[in-house]
């Protein structure tokens, strides 16, 4: 049990030089307030904790050659204190970044030249250098988006067994066999998904009950719901929904998922609509749209729900804003008011003691 309230730290899209991920104390009533700030190294808009809170781990994008940076975290001071950087061995820049459950290894995902790799963490939360670099293949319709591959996030299963990358470029969503003691990571006998054509698969999250998981698609804006089978680690689609109400006419690019950690809602983000997606999840994990909540500001490439599951935070890009909902006992959000300033806020992720 947490003995201070929960830290917050947030990545942003900001220069090697400035101040670009900042550390936020959240209280009972969803209010923000700064207790620190890094510089995160070049362009360092994703973030992962480890399991016990100890570290923070952070993926930066400089225009070639991105790196993981990590951090000890003071939960008392909710300060963040650099404990080293390792590069990784990949052409592309990261763009997300993850942690096994067992804290052994760093999964990253490279956007601009197609790969994912795997870097072991050693004593103290170190980053050693990668012990599995590797290069997708595949291609979509859209010409512009999706000519060579682009994986967008890598995630482990809910077993650790498994990871999942969805790959914009290539349409696809990849499984892959995980082993955290060894880093290495295999293609799953399942090989993978393909996902409709010209949809972009972006980000991915799982349901609490490890039976679902749920991708939102950047280039059509739609919630696709996979069952998922905990042996094989395959996914089959079973719904496909809209993140936009029926009416809408714009050009829309969405962009992060999230599950309730009740397991009975799912929220998904619009840029260009600017709005959180609510949509209820029945029995058997399908979604159905209930709102579009608008996020006060401009371009929400993220959004994070805090631990309770009590409260939303919109990361408004384009407006340097991020905004607090309260999440109603129907799942729908009522904006609290609360609005901190931070400079194009990317990820936001909460790191509990």
């Amino acid at each position: 049990m947490a003995t201070t309230p929960p830290l917050a730290f947030v990545g942003t899209a900001t220069d090697s030089d400035e101040e670009g991920v900042f550390g936020f104390r959240t209280d009972e009533n969803g209010s923000l307030s700064r207790t620190s700030a890094v510089t995160g190294g070049p362009d360092p808009k994703f973030l992962a904790p480890d399991a016990d809170g100890r570290h923070l781990y952070v993926a930066n994008r400089p225009e070639a050659g991105g790196s993981i940076v990590s951090y000890a975290v003071d939960h008392q001071a909710g300060t963040l204190s650099r404990v080293n950087a390792t590069p990784t061995e990949s052409d592309g820049a990261s763009c997300y970044c993850s942690v096994d459950a067992t804290d052994q290894c760093v999964l990253t995902a490279q956007y601009s030249d197609g790969t994912v790799s795997v870097l072991p963490i050693g004593e103290g939360g170190r980053v050693r250098e990668p012990t599995a670099v590797i290069e997708h293949e595949g291609s979509g319709p859209d010409e512009d988006r999706q000519s060579e591959p682009h994986p967008h996030c890598i995630l482990p299963g809910p077993d650790n067994e498994y990871a999942y990358v969805a790959d914009l470029g290539a349409q696809r969503v990849f499984v892959y066999e995980l082993d955290p003691a060894a880093g290495t990571l295999e293609p799953a006998a399942c090989g993978h998904v393909d996902v409709r054509a010209g949809t972009g698969p972006r980000h991915l999250d799982f349901h609490p009950n490890g039976r679902y998981a749920y991708l939102i698609t950047e280039l059509d804006s739609t919630i696709v719901a996979f069952e998922r089978d905990a042996e094989t680690g395959s996914l089959d689609p079973f719904a496909d929904v809209s993140t936009l109400p029926a009416d809408f006419e714009g050009e829309n690019s969405a962009a992060d998922v999230h599950v309730h950690p009740s397991g009975d809602y799912l929220y998904g983000s619009n840029r260009g609509h600017d709005s959180i997606a609510v949509y209820e999840l029945d029995a058997d994990g399908r979604p159905s749209l209930v709102e579009t909540e608008s996020t006060r500001g401009e371009w929400p490439r993220n959004f994070a729900l805090d631990p309770t599951g009590r409260f939303l935070f919109a990361e408004n890009a384009h407006t340097d804003t991020i905004v607090t909902f309260r999440i109603r006992a129907d799942g729908t959000l009522d904006p609290t008011g609360d609005v901190v300033e931070v400079p194009s806020p990317v990820c936001m992720r909460f790191v509990e003691e």
